[in-house]
């Protein structure tokens, strides 16, 4: 009897102990359990009210050029072009331009006629109901659209980047810095100037230690205007080192009528010609220059009978001039007369 009693007492105790053994898991599993739930929730919560990054604004530029001053976004979309030196440096530093000016396009400029470029007008005017429709985000022009810029400008953000010929290079580069600026191809502007300043250097160097003097004449029509130092074509004497054969020839925007015997007066030892007739006269094919220039007055001249004649691409001298695709050639055709 007693071990009965005492085996009961084993078992009940065994069973206790079990007991407790099983409450104890239950409550850890529940605490873990209750863990992992408010951990899973705070996570859930913590995503849920998490801030969404706010887009970063659009940077805003102010421009500020001969005829006022510009505000507008850094790569503006829908650009138009009145400028053909700013046709040229925004095509070599890749920036896709939307108008332009179709009917009087330099000859490396061509691929601007194609119909995916809306047709601006001209140069002198612009088609205002065209532009309108386009809604650009920058226009810009230079001398001959100037009488339209407040017209314009009400439009669309309009900039005046014209080249100062009395202060070229500056001004040139301030354009092209300006356009890096704008569409954000500071780096590929910089890359450009620092190559033209190069090639400009060895062109003065050459000219200078040439000793000799050159004059720059442009044709039209059978007549002909003589351009010095300061004058539409004057970065030839001012930037390139040529030397002028005159000093005073007056800095007009046409230049200075002259007649063959002054030229013959002067006897340059280059003679530079500008060939107006080549690029804007429609229908027949005008008749070259050289008809015209090489009489018998100019063939007393030194350039003449030294072979120094230089005829120069009006295309980029008197169309275009101003960008980064003419500069360039306008050095070669120097480098290469000067030789």
């Amino acid at each position: 009897m007693r071990w009965i009693q005492v085996n009961k007492k084993i078992s009940m105790l065994f069973m206790a102990i079990i007991f407790i053994v099983v409450l104890s898991a239950c409550g850890a599993n529940k605490e873990a359990n209750n863990g992992a739930a408010n951990t899973s929730n705070n996570a859930a919560t913590s995503s849920n009210t998490a801030e969404p990054a706010a887009p970063a604004e659009e940077e805003e530029l102010t421009i500020t050029h001969k005829l006022g001053e510009a505000k507008l976004k850094k790569n503006p979309g829908n650009v138009v072009v009145f400028d053909y030196g700013v046709l040229e440096t925004l095509d070599k530093l890749g920036v896709e331009v939307a108008a332009v000016p179709q009917d009087s396009l330099p000859g490396h400029l061509s691929k601007y006629k194609d119909s995916k470029y809306t047709n601006a007008g001209t140069l002198f005017e612009p088609d205002f109901e065209k532009l309108n429709a386009l809604n650009p985000g920058v226009i810009f022009i230079s001398g001959r659209s100037s009488e339209a810029y407040e017209e314009l400008n009400k439009i669309a953000p309009t900039i005046f980047m014209g080249v100062d010929t009395a202060n070229y290079m500056a001004s040139f580069t301030e354009n092209v810095t300006t356009l890096g600026k704008i569409f954000g191809k500071e780096a590929e502007a910089e890359k450009e100037l620092a190559a033209i300043n190069d090639s400009i250097k060895a062109v003065n160097e050459q000219a200078t230690a040439s000793g000799k003097k050159g004059l720059v004449i442009l044709t039209t029509g059978g007549k002909v205007s003589a351009y010095g130092p300061g004058s539409r074509f004057g970065l030839l004497h001012d930037v390139f080192g040529v030397a002028p054969v005159d000093e005073n020839i007056e800095a007009s925007t046409h230049g200075q009528s002259v007649s063959f015997e002054y030229v013959a007066e002067k006897n340059p030892d280059y003679l530079f010609v500008v060939d107006r007739d080549a690029v804007v006269t429609e229908g027949e094919k005008a008749e070259p220059a050289s008809k015209l220039v090489e009489n018998d007055l100019v063939k007393k001249t030194n350039a003449y009978k030294d072979g120094k004649i230089i005829y120069l691409d009006p295309n980029y001298w008197y169309l275009a001039g101003g960008g980064l695709l003419s500069m360039p050639e306008m050095l070669k055709e120097v480098q290469e007369g000067i030789k």
